[in-house]
């Protein structure tokens, strides 16, 4: 006790308020963790050869118009064409999220452009700058939009922007107002726009003059790519994780940054100093013979946290199932003790499970419409209060959401961004025994289909008599044991003699009936 009060007065952070950010390099896969006081809060995953192409900027050419969608179908280079919806090639409106700021020399906004407008401003063959703002999912193509934006450290430009803005994630009045004099001084080259992200929360000046010239320098390679390369051709590629992870994690409440690469960590004290030279101290390089996720406790808790069934410390435990279009999460009381108040135990219960489900939404990166159905709670303060706090565990997801409150079914509704596939669909393939049902048929539910397929076949092919049934062991097991009556039974009625194979590779679904003469498949 007397240590952690030492350790308080002179600014030292306990374990329990230390963040971590790790990087793990390997040949074929780069893993990014955020650690806030061992606890894993933020997750990513990138593999070689399957490089999210989210943020790449593009001169594409106009495939063909669609007017019954409201859509154009681009040509970026990709064995598929990407969708530009009408919505997405007109200028957008500043978001909600962000509070807008009329900066000092604004000659006000351009020409309004409407979504009837699209048609005739790109017609097919004509080409268009366009940046992808979600990446290739399933067997959909890329979506793109007009609306270029380029993120910095504390800055996001936007080249063909009419206005700027402060994030209003930045919550005490007196910053934002400190924040809104700063941009309204800065020197933004006309028709474009910036937006002050929360990292630029507490920063002077100088730092976001720093970053506006280096977003400059990057535009500067995009107009001249788009002069000298013909379409469909990429003009800028978003960074790889190592450096989006430094630029958008490396704050001033990260305490260290863990590297165990060499190469890597050369990387990432060359960005480190753009940014911030006394940041540069914090870099790290892990040297222990235990790897560096195994030391941080990240594997156990990425494999605990990516399950169906995650357990709260209070016993009560979510069941997160992903879908194609939806992500259902459901809240269960589990092994919950009841207090004297049972009201007062499912409102505690489920504010701890909207901390918990906001934190799965960031580490499994969970996209579309998500809806959630909380422990039933009779009162209707009760069901605010989960509401503002999840809205509030929100807050520091870097993804768009957009929450409804706990409607009169109990269920919590709500949007979140989807930019590329869920870390399930990243690491995971499909099963090849229950291909993605989660079960698989009982062997009695085979035998049934395997002696109605056996009738099938000798009433089709009346010349046959003799048969091989090859099926999973388990299968064969429960046609000896149980239904060998049955298959006597049936040799009787066709005239046949069968023969059984057990192929301990195949899938207890799968069996082949073949003609024992001549091995070929019968059908």
């Amino acid at each position: 006790m007397i240590v952690e009060t030492i350790k308080r007065i002179f600014g030292v952070k306990t374990k329990e308020e230390r963040r971590s950010l790790l990087i793990s390099v390997e040949p074929l896969e780069k893993r990014v963790a955020l650690l806030e006081g061992g606890v894993v809060e933020e997750f990513s995953i990138e593999r070689e050869g399957d490089r999210s192409i989210s943020g790449n900027i593009y001169k594409a050419r106009v495939h063909n118009v669609e007017p019954s969608l409201k859509a154009l179908f681009v040509d970026i280079g990709l064995e598929k064409n990407a969708f530009l919806h009408f919505w997405d090639a007109v200028p957008a409106a500043m978001d909600e999220q962000i509070e807008a700021v009329e900066r000092r020399g604004s000659r006000g906004r351009k020409p309004r452009i409407t979504s009837n407008d699209i048609p005739r401003l790109y017609p097919a063959g004509s080409e268009v700058i366009v940046q992808v703002n979600k990446g290739p999912i399933g067997t959909k193509g890329a979506r793109v939009t007009t609306n270029i934006s380029l993120p910095g450290r504390y800055l996001v430009l936007m080249p063909f922007g009419e206005m700027s803005g402060v994030s209003r994630k930045i919550e005490n009045s007196e910053e934002r107002a400190r924040l809104r004099k700063i941009l309204q001084e800065l020197d933004v080259p006309e028709g474009m726009g910036v937006i002050l992200r929360t990292n630029g929360e507490g920063m002077q000046a100088r730092y976001f003059v720093r970053d506006l010239a280096l977003l400059l320098e990057q535009w500067k390679k995009v107009e001249e790519g788009l002069k000298s390369k013909s379409a469909p051709a990429v003009l800028l590629e978003e960074p790889d994780l190592v450096e989006r992870s430094v630029r958008d994690f490396l704050t001033e409440e990260v305490d260290e940054v863990m590297v165990d690469n060499e190469d890597a960590e050369k990387r990432v004290r060359e960005m480190v100093g753009l940014i911030s030279k006394r940041s540069l101290k914090k870099v790290k390089r892990h040297l222990a013979a235990e790897p560096l996720f195994e030391a941080f406790g990240v594997n156990r808790q990425i494999e605990s946290a990516l399950r169906r069934q995650v357990w709260l410390k209070s016993g009560a435990y979510l069941v997160v199932d992903e879908t194609e279009a939806l992500v259902s999460i459901d809240v269960n009381t589990g092994k919950t003790r009841g207090g004297r108040d049972h009201d007062d135990t499912i409102r505690k219960t489920n504010l701890e499970a909207a901390e918990e489900i906001a934190r799965q939404l960031r580490l499994r990166n969970l996209g579309g419409l998500v809806v959630i159905d909380f422990i039933d709670m009779k009162s209707r303060r009760d069901q605010m209060a989960v509401y503002e706090k999840f809205k509030q565990c929100l807050r520091r997801d870097r993804a768009r959401t957009h929450t409804l409150p706990i409607s009169a079914l109990g269920l919590l509704e709500m949007t979140r961004q989807r930019v590329q596939e869920s870390i399930r669909r990243a690491v995971y393939m499909e099963c090849p025994c229950c291909r993605g049902k989660g079960m698989v048929k009982s062997f009695e539910t085979m035998s049934v289909e395997i002696q109605r397929e056996i009738s099938r076949i000798l009433r089709k092919h009346s010349d046959v008599h003799e048969i091989k049934v090859v099926v999973h062991p388990g299968v064969l097991h429960r046609l000896r044991t149980e239904d060998d009556e049955l298959l006597v039974e049936l040799q009787r009625r066709f005239a046949g003699q069968f023969q059984f194979k057990a192929d301990p590779a195949s899938n207890v679904e799968d069996f082949k009936i073949l003609n024992a003469a001549t091995e070929q498949p019968l059908e």
